[in-house]
């Protein structure tokens, strides 16, 4: 397996990550797919979303892939008024990856970052590796820690 940026940046910073490596199937990239492919429990199978509010710019929500953020929570957090998920042909120019691989990881630029409380339940959760089809798996604090994050109640 060629060693993603997402990759290369843990292991700089001595975080340990599994790897998980799933087929793509272009019409499903829905983070429940991703966790029947791998086998692991959809609790711990994290998705990554960007929001944009009005003042303060763009954010990013780690939350499990079975569930939905709400959009008022955060935008308390980000400071805003209220928030919108940025449109998926901006993912690209805003984050450096696409849909489907955008890790809370090594994007373009570090955006205030909140992951879903739930996570402090686990032992290992698993964010995208940067790319469709990987899924790293590492300690929530550690990936806390890393990405300067915070531990909030951000699902509806």
């Amino acid at each position: 397996m060629t060693k993603t940026n997402v990759m290369r940046l843990l292991d700089a910073a001595g975080i340990e990550y599994e790897c998980l490596e799933y087929a793509v199937d272009e019409s499903d990239l829905s983070g429940i797919s991703v966790a029947r492919k791998t086998g692991k429990d959809k609790d711990i199978i994290f998705k990554t979303l960007v929001v944009q509010g009005e003042k303060n710019g763009f954010g990013v929500c780690c939350i499990p892939v079975c569930e939905e953020l709400d959009l008022k929570k955060a935008a308390k957090l980000f400071g805003e008024k209220k928030i919108e998920m940025i449109h998926v042909k901006d993912l690209l120019k805003t984050t450096g990856y696409i849909r489907g691989g955008c890790s809370p990881v090594g994007m373009k630029k570090q955006f205030p970052t909140f992951i879903d409380e739930t996570a402090t339940l686990c032992e290992k959760i698993f964010v995208s590796g940067g790319m469709r089809g990987l899924m790293l798996g590492m300690d929530p604090n550690k990936l806390r820690d890393y990405i300067g994050a915070g531990f909030e109640d951000i699902t509806v």
